[in-house]
């Protein structure tokens, strides 16, 4: 298991290419969550990018999530955006020192996902569950379409796909 404060942070870079340290954010996930997740976004994610820093910080999500009660949006699609990003070929590697975490705490969090999706009826958060299981499940494509697409974006091409069948 990773410990937080061993991880090199000073030397990891989020989304930016620039490094980025989540403790502080991390941490704020339980008092403050909106500037958490604010933070978490603009840092770990951006346009596509994810870097070291992202990839080190998933396990640490996912076991923040797992001391929280509420199930919620972001964690899902968060970890499903830092994984699909290691598609780019500009996207840094997993180190070998963290690749069996990280790998681990996609599964955990898409096997707690499996048991929230019985709960829920938010669509946001059924999405972002299908992705993240998606993902487990060795399904990239079908996940980056749960995350990047709302459901009236895929029933507008539902529409237009059925509609160039018929006519």
């Amino acid at each position: 298991m990773l410990n937080i404060d061993e991880i090199p942070w000073a030397g990891l870079t989020g989304g930016y290419r620039s490094p980025y340290d989540p403790r502080r954010a991390l941490q704020l996930l339980e008092s403050s969550p909106l500037e958490a997740w604010a933070e978490l976004w603009q840092e770990l994610y951006h346009q596509g990018d994810a870097g070291v820093a992202s990839y080190a910080a998933v396990p640490f999500l996912v076991q923040s999530y797992r001391q929280r009660t509420t199930p919620e949006w972001n964690t899902y699609a968060i970890v499903a955006a830092i994984e699909l990003a290691r598609d780019k070929p500009t996207s840094p590697r997993v180190p070998d020192w963290l690749l069996e975490a990280y790998e681990k705490s996609i599964a955990e969090l898409a096997q707690i996902g499996l048991t929230e999706l019985q709960r829920t009826e938010d669509p946001d958060l059924i999405r972002g569950i299908l992705a993240v299981v998606a993902l487990w499940k060795g399904a990239r494509t079908y996940s980056r379409l749960l995350l990047e697409f709302s459901e009236a974006e895929v029933r507008e091409l539902e529409t237009r796909l059925l509609g160039s069948v018929v006519g």
